[in-house]
Formats: structure tokens, C-alpha cells, sequence
């Protein structure tokens, strides 16, 4: 072996080499998805999964899940053979299951870069940002209401972060904008700022068609009407009833060909029993109907299987986040999903904190890493969620992501061949020496090991006296607002730019401004 002539040379060339190795890293990290792998985390067996089938099968014959103010969603089911009563449909076991084979296992979402097309589900992984706050807070300014300024700063941070996949939808309200009209703004600016695949309104029917509309200017009829290209994030009002605003919304994106992604919200103890198992049964029910009803909308249309489940404090009946029950709720749901061969939505990074603080990343981490073990394909919530999703935090967003950097590495699993067995290494270097400047060192040592943009991970006096003894947060602040400064728009179009424009103008000029 060939001794090394001093340490000090292989330290400067390690420490000169960082910013290149991060750079490296976001290069291989900077992929359209993710492929798993490492293989989920299956907790039951057959005998237990076919209990939970079976009482979802009860729920749905003899309770039955209520359609309010959508008649042609109880025709749907008229003709497909469900007992409706009044607004109550009941359906007969193993109905939905049959009706919603014809859904795709796994279906590509086109993004107007193509090289940022993403596969959902089979053995793929798709980070999106959070959705749905109507507050943002950073350490600056404190909790205020979103703006369409903010709301524009979390698809440019997305964009520019190589460890999310997705553009996302609500990543924040802009509440500066008229309520009917804010969609508008909202799906051109992830057009605009973005070239991700994205999500678009679901609030009222004609806000979803004006979503697909707009997605029509970029990509073309004919394109959208034979690809998914935008997603509509649609919520069961549990326990056991669909509205019409949701169902509605749901039937225009599977009628444009577009995916819906059906997610229960269930509360333990207030939407949905505070057991696991009854509240697993009822999500997989509620979910299945509005699958159901996609594919009796229009066959084939790609759907996503989603859950929501969440636990309360039972003292003081407020909502919990990233708590280990509905962790391990997911990893249930993930089995039956993958049991009716869907796409799966499920869990995210959850938190209840106020603050992008030592709370919110345990509780961040336990509900994150639930969706990464369940196998859910579509993670929404990846990055950016606070205060039980009541606030967006700049902070936190690029904290998740960075989070979401690692979670690549850890999915990419162990990769085994000549190279990582190292043989040459140890014939390099022998008994009692060191692997600091061998070949094989050399050869890996740039894409060997994820390598945070935030973490900390000098010598406690380096710390203290050349960093300014800061934590997380405070480095995360510095981090999204020097991404911001850096950020460069994606091309567009001109001609699809000046069409979308003119397409806004048209729509808010049809409608006077609604506040509510």
C-alpha cells in the first residue's frame, strides 16, 4: 500500500471539494421521481386485512355513504346497480372493487418540461409540497395570512429545491385574491414559475374546468384528453358523506381524462372512531366509493387512492399530527391500496408545532417516514407544514426538503456490486491504515454520502465562533431567501403565456369578486 505523504493535503482537498460534492448530489438527486429500492413495510396479514375488507363492505351495505347536491352522481349509481335512497347509497360487497379495476395501476403526469414527468405508482415516489394553509409564517414577519406573493414564493422555492417532484397545488391561500378568482392566479403561476407537474382547483366545478382549461393552452386538447396532466386533490366530508362541490369536481377532472386524488380526512374521535382498525375500515370505504365514481364517470381515468388519518387530544379534543398511531395506520392502508392495484396518496410530513423547532421535525419525521414505508406513490405535504396545516412556514419548507434529500439516499436502499464490496479498497489498504485517500475512496467519495445544505456538522468550536452558533432554523432562513434571490423563471412560451393571460382576463371579467 502506498502510504499517504500528510493528512493535511486529503483535508483541504476534501474541504475544497464540498461545494462541488453538493452540487454533484443535486445532479443525481435532481431526478423526475423517485423508484424505490427498498420494499414497503407490510405489518398484517391476510386473515386481519380481510377483516378491515369486510367491515368496509359492511359500512357500505348497511350504513351506506350519503351523495348531497350532485344528481348525476346518483345516477351514476343507479345504473351501476347501488340501492339509493333519497341522497343515501348503499352498495353491495365487492361492487366498488369490480368498478374500479379499470383503473390504471400507474399512470404518468406530463409537466410542460417533459424531462419533469412524473410516474405514479408501482415502485415510484413523488414529493410535492404541503397544501391548503391559509396562514404562512418565517422568523422575520411571524404568522400572517397568505399572499399571492407567498404563495408564488413556495412554487419558486420548489422549483428550485432537487429533492421535490411536484409543484404541488394550495401550497398556501392567497387571500389577497377574490375567493372565486384566486385559482386563476394560483394555476397560472405554477404554469408561470414552475415546469413541474401541478395541481389545480378543486372548490367549485367551474374553477376545476377552468384548472383543465388552462392546462388545455399549455398542452393541447387532443394531448390532455389522451394524458393526465394535472392532479385535482378532492376530500370526503367523513364520516360517510360526499358533497357536491367535491363530487362535482371529481367528475370534471375524470371526464377530462385528468386524476383525481380521493382523500378522507378522518379526526379519531370525531370524524372517525378513535381505533385504528374502524377508522382504516371506514377511510378505505369512503375513499373506494369516490374511486368508484371516476371510473363510472369515465372509464379508465387514472385515480390516486388517498388517506388522511389523524389523531386528537382526547383532554382537550384539538387535532394531533405526526403521532404514531396514524403512522402506523398508513402502513395498513398501503396493503390495501396496493390490494385494488391503485396509486396511493398517504401521510406526509405532519406537524402540530408552531414553530420549525425540534417538535415539528420528530413529529415531521414520524408521519414522513410512515408514507415512505407504506409505499404511497403521491406524497402530498412533503415539505412546509405547520401548525396542523394551518400555516405554511418558509423555515420549515427548507428544512423538509432538505429532509426529502436524505429520504432519496435511504430509498435508494443498498446497491451491492464490485465497486460498493470494495475489495480493492482493502487490498489497498490493508490492516491498521486508513481509507481516507485510497483509490477507492477517491473514486466515491463525491456521490458516496447524501451531504445536508443545512446541517451542522463541524467541530463545536467551529461552530460557536465562526458560524455564530446557529441552529436550524436560522440557517434555514438564509436558505430559502438566498434561493429566492437565485431563482431564475423556467421558459414559457410566449404565445401560451399571452393565450393564459387572456384566458384570465376573460374569466374574472364574466364574474364580480366573491370574498367568501
Amino acid at each position: 500500500m502506498e502510504p499517504l505523504v500528510a493528512d493535511a493535503e486529503p483535508a483541504r482537498r476534501t474541504r475544497a471539494a464540498r461545494p462541488a460534492r453538493r452540487d454533484n448530489a443535486a445532479k443525481i438527486a435532481g431526478v423526475p421521481y423517485i423508484v424505490r429500492n427498498i420494499p414497503t413495510y407490510d405489518i398484517l396479514g391476510e386473515e386481519n386485512l380481510v377483516k378491515i375488507e369486510r367491515v368496509a363492505d359492511r359500512i357500505l351495505s348497511e350504513v351506506g355513504i350519503e351523495f348531497r347536491d350532485d344528481p348525476a352522481s346518483l345516477d351514476h349509481w343507479k345504473r351501476a346497480g347501488a340501492k339509493v335512497e333519497g341522497v343515501l347509497v348503499r352498495f353491495e360487497p365487492g361492487m366498488l372493487n369490480e368498478i374500479v379495476s379499470t383503473a390504471p395501476a400507474q399512470f404518468t403526469q406530463h409537466a410542460r418540461n417533459p424531462a419533469h414527468n412524473v410516474e405514479i405508482g408501482g415502485s415510484n415516489v413523488v414529493f410535492s409540497p404541503a397544501y391548503g394553509s391559509p396562514f404562512v409564517m418565517d422568523l422575520d414577519k411571524g404568522r400572517r395570512y397568505g399572499t399571492l406573493e407567498d404563495f408564488r414564493n413556495f412554487i419558486k422555492l420548489a422549483q428550485s429545491s432537487p429533492w421535490l417532484h411536484h409543484s404541488g397545488g394550495t401550497i398556501c391561500e392567497p387571500v389577497d385574491i377574490p375567493v372565486n378568482k384566486r385559482h386563476l392566479d394560483m394555476v397560472y403561476s405554477h404554469i408561470k414559475y414552475s415546469d413541474r407537474a401541478f395541481m389545480g382547483s378543486i372548490t367549485a366545478e367551474e374553477r376545476a374546468e377552468d384548472s383543465i382549461d388552462m392546462a388545455r393552452l399549455v398542452f393541447g386538447r387532443d394531448f390532455v384528453d389522451r394524458n393526465c396532466v394535472i392532479l385535482g386533490n378532492v376530500n370526503v366530508n367523513s364520516p360517510l358523506v360526499w358533497d357536491g362541490t367535491m363530487t362535482k369536481s371529481l367528475r370534471a377532472y375524470a371526464r377530462a381524462n385528468q386524476a383525481a386524488v380521493i382523500v378522507p380526512f378522518i379526526l379519531g374521535g370525531a370524524m372517525g372512531p378513535v381505533t385504528n382498525a374502524g377508522a382504516i375500515a371506514q377511510s378505505y370505504a369512503e375513499t373506494l366509493a369516490g374511486c368508484a365514481l371516476t371510473q363510472l364517470e369515465r372509464k379508465g381515468a387514472p385515480v390516486i387512492f388517498g388517506n388522511f388519518l389523524s389523531s386528537m387530544s382526547l383532554r382537550s379534543g384539538s387535532p394531533t399530527f405526526g403521532t404514531p398511531e396514524p403512522a402506523i395506520g398508513s402502513m395498513v392502508i398501503g396493503q390495501l391500496a396496493r390490494r385494488l392495484k391503485l396509486p396511493l396518496r398517504c401521510a406526509g410530513n405532519f406537524s402540530n408545532s408552531k414553530r420549525p423547532d425540534a417538535q415539528a421535525m420528530q413529529e415531521g419525521v414520524m408521519s414522513m417516514l410512515s408514507a415512505v414505508h407504506c409505499g404511497a406513490n403521491f406524497i402530498l405535504h412533503s415539505a412546509g407544514f405547520l401548525d396542523g396545516l394551518l400555516a405554511m412556514s418558509y423555515e420549515k419548507f427548507v428544512m423538509d426538503t432538505d429532509f426529502c434529500g436524505a429520504l432519496h439516499s435511504y430509498l435508494a436502499g443498498v446497491v451491492v456490486d464490485d465497486n460498493t464490496l470494495a475489495m480493492d479498497a482493502f487490498l489497498q489498504v490493508g490492516p491498521g491504515s486508513h481509507f481516507l485517500g485510497c483509490d477507492h475512496t477517491m473514486r466515491n467519495y463525491q456521490t458516496a454520502f447524501w451531504d445536508s445544505a443545512l446541517s451542522d456538522n463541524e467541530p463545536f468550536e467551529k461552530w460557536s465562533e465562526e458560524g455564530g452558533s446557529t441552529d436550524m432554523a436560522t440557517r434555514a432562513n438564509k436558505r430559502w431567501k438566498k434561493t429566492l434571490a437565485e431563482y431564475e423563471v423556467p421558459p414559457l412560451d410566449v404565445a401560451i403565456d399571452e393565450a393564459l393571460t387572456d384566458y384570465i382576463e376573460r374569466r374574472k371579467n364574466s364574474m364580480a369578486d366573491a370574498w367568501y
